[in-house]
């Protein structure tokens, strides 16, 4: 008879191997499953393209990483190896005549880009919440059952803001370019401007800028996956890839089960029926990874020394594609979030050679092909790019579901990013983690706080696994 283990879990995205070391921490016994032959999930590095041209087939920048309450409190960069490059310039928003406004490590420096008209909107905004990012983030990533704020004022303040959709969030501006740069930041949660809570999504990636960075780590993605991984080894636990779990019984015995998977993988495995019948998927993504005879051609010089740039010249334009993936129409043109991770990292080409990566917002399941939208937008901002793509890759949504399972119909946000379950994900409960079965619990990123590279979920189960446990004796 195989010994009981404290904890299994099922998956080794950045939410999965954060619970396992979380709870290994705490003393117990951890066995970490996943189906892939390396851990990682949505944080993982790959030769897509041509030998030496190491790309991240789904996330590459992180502020929500570096920013991240679970992570820095574990040794990843001391101990593991975890190097975090940041760029001149973490966002540029170019614009087709060759000007930009950007988002700087400075809050002055990205207000002057918007212009006279509202540099001063822009600093008013951001002014309270300057300073406080721990704490805030703190506060804002846990769940109302794991104690009180630390700076409820600041917390309160953010949520006026942040609750509202960006439409709201921009009429403070006058001119667009300043509504674009803030509308592309929303359209990171893929749903509509009109949702509810995209300007807190805008205002935290915007404050993520100018208080941690938007990095990338060294080696790409898959690094910063390694690291846990290691740490969670060292802590005592054991990883298992290439294990593909289809039912309950399949894993050890345990005190508890814990899944970085889309609800409905988890309701299937863990006999749930239809407990998640009410769950939806969002839109999903085509996404192209490109390798490159040079770095991009933009015509904005802002745009050649940022980590990230966004594609999208107005404001009605990124509304305008948003809302035809969400009602199943492909956006024509789509609104591109793209980024050039080797002007900051040599190791990811060969030398005078570059990665590039861009992708757009398609319907959920959407099974034709972006390439020429998206390179047609592309060559907006940048003319010749065509002339120097060596080799691309593309992923549209059946691709990239077939890549992580959890990314249903090509959804990488894992959960629609809309009315309710903006906020209660994967649905209403005191404890989103727990589920009917008391020993089976979900830490993915269709649980609070929602997708990016940052291990919040994974930390919130852990401690809800844990208070489950120490309570059962």
């Amino acid at each position: 008879m195989p010994s009981m283990r404290d904890a299994v879990v099922v998956g080794a995205g950045p939410n999965g191997l954060t619970a396992a070391v979380e709870l290994a921490r705490r003393g117990l016994s951890v066995e970490l499953f996943e189906a892939m032959g390396t851990v990682g999930g949505g944080a993982r590095t790959e030769e897509l393209t041509l030998p030496g041209f190491r790309h991240d087939p789904c996330s590459a920048v992180h502020p929500l990483g570096v920013g991240s309450p679970a992570f820095s409190a574990m040794p990843l960069t001391e101990r593991y190896g975890l190097e975090w490059l940041h760029p001149e310039l973490p966002l540029a928003h170019p614009f087709p005549d060759g000007t930009a406004v950007t988002l700087a490590r400075s809050a002055a420096e990205t207000a002057a880009s918007f212009g006279p008209r509202d540099a001063g909107a822009y600093r008013r905004l951001v002014a309270p919440f300057l300073g406080r990012w721990a704490t805030l983030v703190g506060d804002f990533f846990k769940v109302p059952w794991d104690g009180l704020p630390r700076d409820p004022v600041t917390l309160a303040r953010f949520g006026l803001l942040g609750l509202q959709p960006v439409d709201w969030l921009v009429r403070r501006f006058r001119d667009d370019r300043a509504r674009a740069l803030m509308f592309g930041l929303a359209a990171h949660a893929i749903g509509p401007t009109t949702s509810p809570a995209t300007g807190g999504i805008a205002l935290v990636f915007a404050l993520a800028a100018h208080e941690v960075g938007w990095p990338v780590p060294r080696g790409g993605s898959q690094s910063l996956s390694d690291a846990l991984a290691a740490y969670l080894r060292d802590l005592g636990g054991t990883v298992h890839t290439g294990v593909e779990v289809r039912r309950l019984d399949e894993l050890p015995p345990a005190r508890a089960y814990v899944f970085d998977t889309s609800p409905t993988a988890l309701a299937r495995i863990a006999g749930l029926g239809d407990a998640y019948r009410h769950f939806r998927y969002g839109p999903g993504v085509f996404k192209i990874d490109y390798a490159l005879d040079g770095p991009v051609p933009w015509t904005s010089a802002d745009a050649r020394r940022a980590g990230t740039v966004h594609l999208g010249p107005s404001s009605g334009e990124i509304a305008a594609a948003l809302r035809s993936a969400v009602d199943g129409a492909q956006p024509r043109p789509p609104f591109l979030i793209t980024a050039q991770p080797s002007l900051l990292d040599p190791s990811r080409a060969p030398r005078g050679k570059h990665v590039f990566w861009a992708y757009g917002h398609v319907p959920r399941g959407w099974s034709g092909d972006a390439t020429e939208e998206i390179e047609r937008q592309i060559e907006r901002f940048a003319p010749g790019f065509r002339d120097l793509v060596l080799a691309r890759a593309t992923a549209g949504p059946p691709e990239l579901a077939l890549r992580n399972a959890n990314y249903v119909g090509g959804d990488i946000a894992c959960g629609a990013f809309s009315g309710l379950q903006t906020l209660l994900r994967p649905k209403l409960a005191r404890v989103p983690y727990a589920t009917a079965h008391p020993a089976v619990f979900l830490c993915s990123s269709a649980t609070w706080p929602g997708p990016g590279v940052h291990g919040m979920s994974g930390h919130n189960a852990a401690k809800a696994v844990w208070r489950r446990l120490r309570a059962a004796g």
